[in-house]
């Protein structure tokens, strides 16, 4: 979606997140949920797996509510679960607009 809306990707992170990286909070509105969580995942390896600890942690790096953020992995299709154990989905299958 940064490809596709690159002033709005842009203007939703930089009004969600603090300089030092922090999400200020999780927009309500969809479209700046995806921006967030589309920022998010270019932190993340797509050749990995991860344990839900290693996730948990990496999400406690942007925002305090893990396991939300995470939920909101799975239910947009960013990643997908198979025994605490979280893949990322080809971009292709990511949630859309």
């Amino acid at each position: 979606m940064k490809d596709l809306y690159p002033e709005e990707y842009e203007k939703a992170v930089r009004d969600f997140f603090t300089r030092d990286g922090k999400l200020k909070n999780i927009p309500s509105q969809r479209k700046k949920k995806l921006f967030i969580f589309e920022h998010m995942m270019a932190g993340l390896d797509p050749e990995r797996a991860y344990q839900e600890k290693e996730l948990d942690a990496y999400i406690h790096t942007f925002h305090d509510d893990h396991c939300t953020i995470r939920r909101e992995f799975i239910i947009n299709k960013y990643m997908s679960r198979e025994d605490n154990v979280y893949k990322l989905n080809p971009s292709p299958l990511w949630a859309k607009i």
